[in-house]
């Protein structure tokens, strides 16, 4: 077979590691991809010397390398969801696949580009824009194409499990470890993306289309961030036997399905509850395999320019036909609605400031009784020196998310609570 020839837009940390790899690995993916991957133009809007490229045009107009008759697949490394749109409806509709590491892009506008590449004929694939190096979508529509999959779960945020697990490690509150983050890279001047959820949730959004075979549905991820999430926090769940991490979960009903993004108790034998510093980690529950998971860097350089030169070989090896990013085509996707939060239905952890006298445990249970809710466990400090108020902490058995709400207003109404319920939810995941 002929070359498959590739243009790279953007030669920052995702394009420039892509460079490197195909130029690095050349021999190695003509073997794997049964004919040569050959780098023929690169679009960059300014030098960088770490890939110098004097054997090819280097263009500042990106969308040139798009229209180019010397590529067949474009890689879109630029990120944003402007140009990079734009670069990648130019591509397919010049005849060209795409490789995106784009997240934002396909959770936001990834069902009309994905149903634009199959109506050019084209390939649109983005292994590269969940869990980085981690091959779990192609673990997805390959390596699990015989099971229905029901459930995924997965720490899909590198920043965030490195918050929470130097907090946790050494009691350090969440301000002084972002600052830590962002002082080594790994977060943001504007750190929202990663501690808000927003980028854990573009990313579930991916995984759930392709593991229910529903269109992409970010709009409808419920979202919470883990800046509330204090070293006591963390030191209570350790006393009753859990770690906090950061999760996006996913689960699909007979005719609904769960998306949600949010700090997550999880027992300490878990496998995800080891996963620590910036790793990532993703389970699946297939009706045949059961569970599996899949771990590790989920972001940097060359573990995520490895995941867009997988997508290339797997367009190399297609040799011009369509490979359907999520498993399935476009057409065959159907459409779930999303579970209402206040419908789901967890385990739940409740910390607390009260007053030191008789009843107000009684006060609390009762609080919780009249919406069906029983108490697991219950943690009550002694006051310190003369503190008039002392912290309490509640695990409860499953409860609907309403139902809690309901009680957790009874109880900041109780004259003896002094401070409003903090609530972080509890998965088993069994």
């Amino acid at each position: 077979m002929s070359a498959l020839r590739i243009g790279v837009c953007g030669n920052g940390t995702v394009g420039g590691g892509t460079i490197e790899l195909l130029r690095s690995q050349a021999a190695l993916l003509s073997a794997r991809a049964g004919r040569e991957l050959c780098l023929t133009r690169i679009g960059a809007r300014r030098d960088r010397d770490d890939c110098a490229a004097e054997d090819v045009p280097v263009h500042r107009d990106l969308l040139e390398v798009a229209r180019a008759q010397d590529v067949d697949v474009v890689v879109e490394s630029i990120g944003g969801t402007t140009l990079a749109k734009e670069i990648v409806e130019t591509a397919l509709r010049s005849g060209k696949s795409v490789v995106t590491a784009n997240k934002a892009l396909i959770a936001e506008h990834g069902n009309e580009l994905l149903a634009l590449a199959e109506e050019c004929g084209q390939s649109l694939l983005c292994e590269a824009a969940v869990a980085g190096g981690v091959p779990i979508l192609k673990a997805l529509r390959d390596g699990m194409a015989a099971n229905s999959v029901t459930e995924l779960s997965g720490i899909i945020n590198g920043t965030g499990n490195f918050i929470l697990t130097e907090m946790g490690a050494h009691q350090r509150p969440f301000d002084e470890v972002l600052a830590e983050a962002q002082a080594l890279g790994y977060a943001e001047a504007d750190p929202s993306f990663d501690v808000e959820g927003i980028d854990a949730a573009h990313k579930l959004s991916i995984l759930a289309a392709m593991a229910f075979a529903t269109p992409l549905n970010f709009s409808a991820v419920f979202c919470e961030g883990i800046s509330g999430v204090t070293p006591a926090d963390i030191q209570f769940a350790d006393e009753l036997g859990y770690r906090i991490k950061h999760l996006g979960i996913a689960k699909e009903h007979a005719d609904c399905v769960e998306l949600r993004v949010h700090p997550t108790l999880l027992p300490k034998d878990a496998l995800l509850a080891n996963v620590h510093g910036v790793l990532n980690a993703v389970r699946l529950r297939g009706h045949a395999a059961g569970e599996t998971v899949y771990s590790g860097a989920g972001a940097g350089r060359l573990p995520t320019a490895s995941a867009v030169v997988a997508d290339l070989v797997d367009i190399a090896r297609a040799d011009g036909k369509p490979v359907h990013c999520l498993g399935v085509p476009v057409a065959t996707l159907k459409p779930k609605p999303v579970l209402s939060m206040d419908a789901v239905c967890c385990a739940w952890y409740l910390r607390l400031q009260a007053q030191d006298r008789p009843g107000v445990m009684s006060q609390l249970a009762s609080c919780l009784s009249a919406e069906g809710i029983s108490i697991e466990a219950l943690i009550q400090k002694p006051p310190k020196d003369a503190a008039a108020t002392v912290p309490v902490v509640v695990l409860t058995n499953n409860a609907r998310e309403d139902a809690l709400r309901r009680a957790v207003t009874a109880i900041a109404a109780l004259p003896a609570v002094t401070q409003t319920p903090h609530c972080i939810r509890i998965e088993s995941l069994n």
